[in-house]
């Protein structure tokens, strides 16, 4: 464990004093800009020296430490805590270490929320078993220590259709749905070309249309900032098509989703800060797919900022220094699209460039998918536009579409993910 050299020079001001692990270097300005003092801990072997610059440039101290050391990244902890009068301390990166990091925060009494409320809510098991006892919130599940346990789980279910995903709190979810009495053995085989973890989770088959809810909560009290209705291939792989905010829904609909999240968030015990949980509306009412704290995934963040001028990471922190939620305003409709690009096609290409430069583009992100992939595209473009309501933007989308030459996976349908 060693310290960046670079220190900066002490600051006065009275401010929440904050460790975070594995902040992003906007996270951390974003912190500095809300008022907080912010000690960074990072692990050198997952950022390059320029990025990591970047993070120190804006921390009061980049610290750094190997992840997989948790006695070592425990000790660090706790010492600049100690030294520094640290009130909060909070992970930002995803799920690496992430049980080191509550256990030391929790036992220093520095968590911003209690470990047991974040371990449940980002424990796809877990998150099942807490919801048994809420009928109106309850969905069928049942664990499988491995693939080869995984066709017992579905016979107990008396058959397909179910989805199986992995248990695992951390990692790729998988999720795929086992549609006949042979399913189980084609799921195994999917699960392999995926290389998705076990445990795994077999759970009833939920269908209708999806939506990713955006909360914050300060004290207990939960304040749902904005609903994103998701498009999906559908079964069997689920994967994600376009997202699309505000979602399309009446005020009931509405109503409904937001009731179901904010009693997931008081049966777990969660307090501060923002969390990110997927739902369906099924035929029978509104089932919880997955939830975790922090902000959500596939630049859901942006399309809050771009709909209704709320930033996110802006307002979490805000309200960790005792400040209040601005009233989001609907300004228009921002909306994600995901393009399968050929194989080959470099992400710099003219139809990229000449993407960003319309007028309604906000963002364009290209990312090589990885050696083992079954899918036919090589790279997998995230592009976001604006609209003055989702028609518009869905046409703008299109078009975004067409000058890239990359088809979506598969024709999309208002469907269920895990």
């Amino acid at each position: 464990m060693t310290d960046d050299p670079s220190d900066h020079p002490p600051d006065t001001r009275s401010a929440e004093r904050v460790l975070m692990v594995l902040p992003s270097d906007r996270l951390v300005r974003t912190a500095a800009a809300a008022g907080c003092r912010v000690w960074s801990v990072w692990d050198p072997a997952l950022r390059d020296r320029a990025y990591l610059g970047e993070v120190a440039r804006h921390s009061e101290r980049l610290l750094l430490a190997d992840l997989d050391d948790e006695a070592g990244l425990r000790a660090l902890i706790a010492r600049t805590a100690h030294e520094h009068r640290v009130t909060h301390v909070m992970h930002l990166g995803g799920a690496r270490a992430v049980a080191s990091v509550l256990a030391e925060a929790g036992a220093l009494g520095l968590g911003t929320n209690p470990a047991d409320a974040v371990r449940t809510l980002g424990d796809r098991g877990a998150m099942r078993e807490l919801l048994q006892d809420y009928p109106r919130l309850r969905v069928r599940a049942e664990r499988a220590a491995d693939a080869a346990s995984v066709p017992g789980a579905v016979a107990r279910f008396g058959g397909a259709p179910v989805v199986v995903k992995s248990a695992r709190a951390a990692g790729p979810c998988g999720a795929t749905l086992v549609r006949g009495p042979y399913g189980s053995a084609d799921w195994e085989r999917e699960a392999a070309a995926r290389d998705t973890p076990g445990p795994f989770l077999v759970e009833e088959y939920l269908p209708g249309p999806q939506y990713a809810v955006e909360t914050l909560s300060v004290d207990g009290m939960h304040q749902v900032v904005g609903v994103t209705a998701t498009r999906t291939t559908g079964p069997p792989r689920f994967e994600t098509v376009s997202h699309v905010h505000p979602a399309p829904l009446g005020d009931r609909a509405e109503a409904e989703i937001r009731s179901a999240v904010c009693a997931l968030l008081d049966l777990a015990g969660f307090e501060n800060g923002p969390t990110h949980t997927t739902v369906v509306r099924t035929p029978h009412g509104t089932r919880v797919l997955a939830a975790r704290a922090g902000l959500g995934g596939d630049g859901i963040p942006l399309l809050v900022e771009l709909a209704r001028g709320t930033d996110l990471e802006t307002e979490a922190f805000r309200a960790l220094t005792g400040g209040l939620l601005n009233p989001p305003t609907l300004r228009r409709t921002a909306m994600a699209g995901f393009v399968g690009l050929p194989a080959g096609r470099p992400p710099g290409t003219p139809a990229t460039d000449a993407l960003r430069a319309l007028p309604y583009v906000r963002a364009v992100t290209v990312r090589t998918r990885h050696a083992n992939s079954r899918t036919p595209h090589g790279s997998r473009a995230r592009v976001v536009v604006v609209g003055d309501g989702p028609q518009e933007a869905a046409r703008h989308l299109d078009t975004a579409r067409r000058l890239l030459g990359g088809p979506y996976e598969q024709r999309p349908e208002a469907a269920r993910t895990a």
